[in-house]
């Protein structure tokens, strides 16, 4: 028989034993999970928060302002309708459709409708980029925070759009032409360029935050859409801006927000989005002064109009390169954005008599084709961290192919889609307002309200 203290000894050892034999079967358990949690970084995931809320800004208020107070008075508010009207109407479609046919894995030309009316999609579990692909993109953010950074792009893209025909189209064609065009043009390029499996992504193009997807395809949407509906019937005279110190708070606005537009792209709080952010900064106060003084030696005295305009053509030059170029090419891109920005909406319009009313091809088109360009004279793999991401000045002289093939891709399929969509619109329910309401103003004659003093 045992002894009571043998008993107690191996009770003991059974005791131990089974507390080990817990924890093996349980620590596993405990480390997957702790693991999993780790994957969503509840730092990087703030930013990109933040910066969702920094590119809303960008439109509104900040893009309904800077355009309102360029317009004559009688259509401030149907501008600044444009803006807020083209923000609910995008948003609305990018949940429903447009968020699929971006960024799902689809083809190389357009995603599927696995994720219509966002349907699956796991809002407590990392966001991979198209997960089962040959080149995944492994992110520490849910996907529902991706999803809501990608729909302020998606709004803000044909939100600028309307600077090229503010003035002179109805209300209604605008909603229709708006909604149509985020699904048939932005939705296709933006899967081109930023999802895996898009054929301009495998081709290696190198547009961080944009320059291609939205500043070179609503700068030629709006010149499309200029042509095709015709110029303002207004005296030269009536063109005035309504309030030029709007247009100062728009642009200031547009400013603050471009950091989310560009460091939020890095899609973490990291040291890319840092740099980011500075290369920001620099291009924007660089262009700024370039028009400036390029308008001074010009005209003889420098605009404030003028100088705003330049600060937002350095933004826009510099988004596609944000994440790969050095102060040095911030500094280059923004000299050169704001010189050819400025002669493109000067003199280029003037002559061949476009009527692009707020220069949206003048520094969106023009500026975010002198940017993609740029990016593949001055990318550096010791910025993007990636030894393909480089451009002419680090070794890499091919990549200025790859984002003239880029910018042709996107180009050629804007300018047709916009093309056919306003065709539609013009043959369905009409672009233009009467030449009455386009004298008298839209703000009365469209909304039935309007600035009295």
């Amino acid at each position: 028989m045992f002894s009571p203290a043998k008993s107690q000894k191996t009770k003991s050892v059974v005791r131990l034993l089974s507390i080990f034999l817990i924890a093996l079967v349980a620590l596993p358990h405990f480390a997957f999970a702790d693991d999993a949690a780790a994957t969503i970084n509840s730092g990087d995931t703030a930013w990109m928060l933040t910066s969702t809320a920094l590119v809303l800004l960008m439109t509104i208020p900040g893009l309904a302002v800077f355009y309102g107070g360029m317009v004559r008075k009688h259509n401030v508010l149907a501008t600044v309708m444009q803006s807020f009207a083209t923000a609910c109407l995008v948003a609305v479609l990018w949940a429903v459709v447009g968020y699929s046919l971006a960024f799902t894995n689809g083809n190389t030309y357009v995603g599927d409708l696995s994720r219509v009316l966002l349907y699956g999609m796991n809002m407590n579990a990392p966001f991979t980029l198209g997960a089962g692909t040959a080149s995944p993109s492994a992110m520490t953010i849910p996907e529902s925070v991706f999803m809501m950074f990608q729909m302020t792009f998606a709004i803000i893209t044909p939100a600028l759009i309307a600077g090229a025909f503010c003035d002179r189209i109805k209300f209604s064609a605008m909603l229709v032409f708006m909604g149509l065009w985020s699904l048939v043009v932005y939705a296709p390029i933006a899967h081109w360029v930023w999802h895996p499996n898009g054929f301009l992504s495998a081709a290696g193009i190198l547009d961080f935050a944009g320059g291609t997807v939205v500043h070179i395809n609503a700068g030629v949407a709006g010149l499309v859409a200029a042509i095709f509906i015709g110029k303002r019937i207004h005296l030269e005279e009536t063109y005035a801006p309504h309030n030029p110190a709007y247009s100062v708070v728009g642009a200031s606005l547009l400013w603050v927000g471009w950091f989310g537009f560009n460091a939020g792209s890095a899609g973490a709080a990291n040291g890319r989005a840092g740099m980011a952010m500075t290369v920001t900064m620099v291009a924007a106060a660089m262009a700024a002064l370039s028009w400036m003084t390029v308008e001074w030696i010009a005209k003889g005295k420098p605009s404030v109009l003028g100088m705003i305009t330049g600060a937002v053509a350095g933004l826009v030059a510099i988004t596609p390169a944000s994440g790969f170029v050095d102060t040095v090419g911030a500094l280059v891109i923004g000299l050169a954005g704001g010189a050819i920005c400025y002669l493109a909406a000067m003199t280029v319009k003037e002559h061949f008599a476009l009527d692009d009313s707020l220069d949206c091809f003048g520094v969106h088109g023009v500026g975010g084709m002198l940017g993609a360009f740029l990016t593949g004279v001055f990318a550096k793999a010791s910025i993007s961290g990636v030894a393909s991401q480089a451009g002419a000045i680090d070794g890499h002289p091919g990549q200025i192919l790859i984002q003239l093939e880029g910018m042709a891709f996107t180009i050629g399929w804007c300018a047709v889609g916009t093309y056919l969509i306003l065709l539609i619109v013009e043959h369905t329910i009409g672009l233009r307002v009467s030449e009455d309401i386009e004298r008298e103003g839209l703000d009365r004659a469209l909304h039935g309200e309007g600035i009295h003093r």
